[in-house]
């Protein structure tokens, strides 16, 4: 094709507005639509409503060429539009593991019912195998141009903190197609990016959709593995941070996200190995992923045995104790606080009767609507004014080069609990710190 389709974002979350930002940045006529209106207004005026790192001035370049805009109109979006692509969120269903499709199977019906002319729709929202051979024939039987609508799977592979190269410099592509036809248009939508030799596997829709939760679960499945041998660790006197080094050396492990410590959250992970092992369930094959049932539970341990360490500091008992937790959001550089094992930790010290102080330096204005029980800090020094006990639970660069004497000249006492085993053991002990971490002696 030599001219760009034309795109349309349904979902201007996280996912949705990245997107819609940064395609328009690469040249691309892109309208962003949802039915907050709200959302809609705030990015419309140029504001992120979300943090994610070097997003907000290409949301203002991106609205300075005109090829952005913004709309709560699906009948603008389908009359606009070539290329849909669905960016909005799949939550875990309310008392249940299963993925919570209303958003989907609403945003996809609506966009149908306005589609006069042959279109492509493109799911990127992590789903359950199966949901986009269903999608096809909901599309099919509501949209007025019947057949001449095709469904693709594109899912996404965004790390949060660096959302805006996942997008623009993508380490590969999948493409789910049912035709060529399919396939061409999903090029012409990405040309910028291919160009680049972005590599690109082109596959049916149900393995497309596998590719996310599989990739998720095998991060998942890392992250608990180490911190499983950490707890070996605890038991034996050994060290789990020396070990993951060693281990990391083999070329067949490789040292990425074998980092110990408090475990994975955020609005991925957790909900996506849940709803992969229900979705199991339902397909007759529980048993093949039955480990990531344990996978679960030992990422829920690492929770409760941070909270364990801050007890044990606390001589058996936090009541009354005054506690500085360093983190909100589940990792650095975004201000997710979605399954947030930081958020656990400070709730759980609150309800047994310490007064917890929280610092985030991004997370602040989620973590107060979520746990106004909580007490929050204008910064880390000022969190751990006279703090029994300093425990640092998401990983940002501010905390790790915080000085130990600058801390200990606010804190009543000099004992810290590395929940992310991102400071130095060394120079905190040699400034007079009882310092403990997850797997260490």
């Amino acid at each position: 094709m030599n001219l760009l389709p034309r795109l349309t974002v349904i979902g201007t979350g996280y996912l949705g507005a990245t997107h819609a930002i940064c395609m328009a940045v690469m040249g691309y006529e892109v309208i962003g639509v949802d039915v907050d209106p709200v959302k809609i207004e705030k990015l419309a005026s140029g504001e992120v409503p979300f943090f994610e790192p070097g997003l907000p001035e290409l949301l203002t370049k991106a609205l300075e060429t005109g090829r952005l805009r913004f709309t709560t109109s699906f009948a603008e979006a389908a009359e606009f539009g070539d290329v849909h692509f669905i960016c909005v969120g799949t939550p875990q269903q309310k008392g249940s593991h299963a993925a919570d499709l209303t958003y989907v199977e609403a945003s996809v019906t609506s966009l149908a019912q306005h589609l006069t002319r042959r279109a492509l729709v493109v799911g990127k929202s992590t789903v359950p195998v199966g949901t986009a051979a269903r999608l096809a024939r909901l599309i099919r039987s509501q949209a007025p141009a019947g057949d001449q609508v095709e469904l693709a799977w594109n899912p996404e592979f965004l790390r949060e903190g660096f959302a805006v190269d996942d997008t623009m410099r993508p380490d590969r592509m999948v493409f789910g197609v049912t035709s060529a036809w399919s396939e061409q248009m999903l090029r012409a939508a990405f040309e910028p990016v291919l160009a680049q030799g972005v590599p690109v596997k082109v596959t049916d829709l149900a393995t497309a959709e596998l590719v996310k939760v599989a990739a998720n679960s095998f991060l998942a499945t890392k992250i608990s593995y180490i911190n499983a041998m950490a707890e070996i660790c605890e038991a034996t006197g050994a060290d789990v941070h020396d070990l993951a080094e060693a281990l990391a050396y083999d070329e067949r492990i490789g040292g990425k996200f074998l980092r110990p410590g408090l475990g994975f959250g955020g609005g991925c992970l957790p909900k996506d190995i849940r709803a992969f092992a229900h979705r199991a369930e339902e397909l007759g094959v529980g048993q093949a992923v039955g480990f990531l049932r344990e996978i679960d539970g030992i990422n829920t341990r690492r929770r409760a045995r941070t909270v364990d360490l801050v007890v044990e500091l606390c001589g058996g008992d936090v009541a009354g104790k005054r506690i500085a937790a360093l983190g909100a959001a589940f990792k650095p550089n975004s201000d997710d606080i979605r399954d947030a094992p930081a958020l656990d930790v400070a709730a759980t010290l609150a309800r047994m009767g310490a007064s917890v102080v929280v610092y985030d330096p991004a997370a602040m204005d989620n973590a107060r609507r979520q746990h106004p029980e909580l007490g929050y800090g204008e910064n880390a020094i000022d969190a751990a004014r006279d703090a029994d006990v300093v425990v640092l639970l998401t990983e940002w660069t501010e905390f790790r080069e915080i000085d130990p004497d600058a801390m200990a000249a606010v804190a009543a006492g000099r004992r810290i609990v590395d929940g992310r085993h991102a400071l130095d053991p060394a120079q905190w002990r040699g400034a007079g710190w009882e310092y403990r971490a997850l797997g260490r002696p």
